[in-house]
C-alpha cells in the first residue's frame, strides 16, 4: 500500500480519499474549505494545514481541482508550488477535468524534476465517487500507469491508459462532450412522447429495447420518476451539475479549434446547456436540461 496526499475535497474529492483510505492506503489530506478538511477528519481522514504539509513523505500525490489554473498554481507556483518539493521517486496523479495543455505543462515539469506526472481523469459523478466505481481514463508513461493503477483501482473499478500526457485529458473531454449529446437527445425524444401522451416509463422501456438505447435513458434517466433514484426524482439534485457540463464543453470547443476538428453537434450542446445555466440551473444536475423542452406540461 501507499502513503499518499490527496488535495481538493470537493463533491467528488472527499468520497475518493475515504475509500482510497478504506483500500489500505495511508491518506494525508489537504484542501482550502477547513469544513470539507472537517469532513474527512471525522471519518478518520488524516488532515494538513498545508499542501506542502500534505506532501511530507508520499509515494504519490492526488488532486481533484476545478481547473488548469488552480493545478498549475498548485504544483508549479514559484512560491507555493508543490512539485519541486516532492520526496524522490514519487509521482502525481492528477484526476480534475482540465485543458490537455495545461496536463502536458505539468507533466514537462515533473519530467526536468525526475518525477512522474498522470492526468487521471474521472467520469461517473458523485455517486460513483461514492461507491469507489469510477472510470479513470490516464494520460502518461507506460510504466508510470502501472504504479497509477494499484492506487487508482482503490477508488475506481474502470481504469485506462489512454495514451501519452493530455491523452486522458482528451478523452474525458470526448466522453463528456458524447454525453452531452445523447442527454439532450434523450430529453427531446421523451419529452416529445410525453406531449403527445406517452407516459416516459413505457417509452423509454420501449426505447431501451429498440436502437435508441444509451446510457442516459438506461441509467441516469432525464425524466422524473422515470427511475426511483435518478437525480430528475430527486428535484435534479447534482450528481453532476450543469455548470460543470458547461465547463467541460467549453474545454471541448476550445480543443476542436486547436486541432482543427468539426464538432456541430458538440457547439450545439454547449449552446443549450449554456442557455440552461443562465436561466438559473447551473447548480442542477445536467439531466435538468429536459426542462429547456418542457413547453406543454
Amino acid at each position: 500500500m501507499s502513503t499518499v496526499a490527496f488535495i481538493g475535497l470537493g463533491n467528488m474529492g472527499g468520497p475518493m480519499a475515504l475509500n482510497l483510505a478504506k483500500a489500505g492506503h495511508s491518506v494525508t489530506a489537504f484542501d482550502l474549505s477547513d469544513k470539507a478538511l472537517a469532513s474527512v477528519k471525522a471519518e478518520g481522514i488524516n488532515t494538513a494545514s498545508s499542501a506542502q504539509a500534505a506532501i511530507e513523505g508520499v509515494d504519490a500525490v492526488i488532486s481533484m481541482l476545478p481547473a488548469g489554473q488552480h493545478v498549475l498554481s498548485v504544483y508549479l507556483d514559484e512560491t507555493k508550488g508543490i512539485l519541486k518539493s516532492l520526496p524522490k521517486g514519487a509521482m502525481v496523479l492528477d484526476c480534475s477535468t482540465i485543458d490537455a495543455e495545461s496536463a502536458r505543462e505539468l507533466a514537462a515539469a515533473g519530467s526536468e524534476l525526475g518525477i512522474g506526472v498522470m492526468d487521471a481523469p474521472v467520469s461517473g459523478g458523485v455517486a460513483a465517487a461514492k461507491a469507489g466505481t469510477l472510470s479513470f481514463m490516464c494520460g502518461g508513461e507506460a510504466e508510470d500507469f502501472e504504479r497509477a493503477r494499484a492506487i487508482l483501482s482503490g477508488m475506481g473499478k474502470n481504469i485506462f491508459h489512454a495514451g501519452d500526457h493530455g491523452a486522458g485529458q482528451v478523452a474525458k473531454m470526448c466522453n463528456n462532450m458524447l454525453l452531452a449529446i445523447h442527454m439532450i437527445g434523450t430529453s427531446e425524444a421523451l419529452q416529445l412522447g410525453a406531449n403527445n401522451g406517452l407516459d416516459p416509463k413505457v417509452l423509454s422501456e420501449i426505447m431501451l429495447a429498440s436502437s435508441g438505447r444509451n446510457w442516459s435513458l438506461e441509467v441516469y434517466n432525464p425524466y422524473p420518476g422515470v427511475q426511483e433514484n435518478s437525480a430528475a426524482s430527486k428535484g435534479y439534485q447534482p450528481g453532476f451539475m450543469v455548470d460543470l457540463m458547461i465547463k467541460d464543453l467549453g474545454l471541448a470547443m476550445e480543443n476542436s479549434i486547436s486541432s482543427k476538428s468539426s464538432v456541430p453537434l458538440g457547439s450545439l450542446a454547449r449552446s443549450l446547456y449554456t442557455a440552461h445555466g443562465l436561466a438559473g440551473n447551473g447548480p442542477k444536475d445536467f439531466s435538468s436540461i429536459l426542462n429547456l423542452f418542457r413547453t406543454n406540461d
